[in-house]
């Protein structure tokens, strides 16, 4: 079951990225992204999988020791909790790069490779849009 859900999970979170990356400046893109309920199915399945487990993972969060969170993500059930973690965080991060990308004018050209990387390496894209915001600024958009 856990193969499966780890396998599936990612469909879930897909779709957004493509339309982030590849149809930036799409009407449908940015309608959908602008719902901050994009992140909820991989939200929910994660809660599904991570409440049963709670009683028994909260000792460990609470004083997270190496060995003890390796132990937790070693296996199947701790690796596809963790995954889907990661998807749902980082579409989160993603999306909030996306629109603010956008809310500033910023060239998709330039954003579409950071939300890619960020995709793949989260917190690695998410450091490299704030350090783009930091160079560049925050200057709005021209109105039209």
């Amino acid at each position: 079951m856990m193969d499966t859900l780890f396998s599936a999970s990612s469909l879930l979170v897909m779709p957004q990225w493509l339309m982030m990356v590849f149809a930036p400046k799409w009407r449908v893109t940015m309608t959908v992204m602008r719902s901050p309920l994009v992140v909820l199915p991989a939200a929910l399945l994660y809660a599904a999988l991570v409440i049963p487990m709670m009683v028994e993972a909260l000792p460990v969060l609470a004083q997270p020791k190496l060995q003890t969170i390796a132990s937790m993500l070693g296996t199947p059930a701790g690796a596809t909790v963790g995954w889907i973690h990661f998807l749902a965080f980082d579409l989160f991060v993603g999306r909030w790069i996306y629109l603010d990308a956008h809310e500033h004018g910023r060239s998709p050209w330039l954003v579409s490779p950071i939300l890619a990387l960020t995709l793949m390496f989260g917190p690695l894209g998410l450091a490299i849009y704030v350090g783009l915001r930091m160079l560049r600024g925050n200057t709005p958009a021209p109105s039209r």
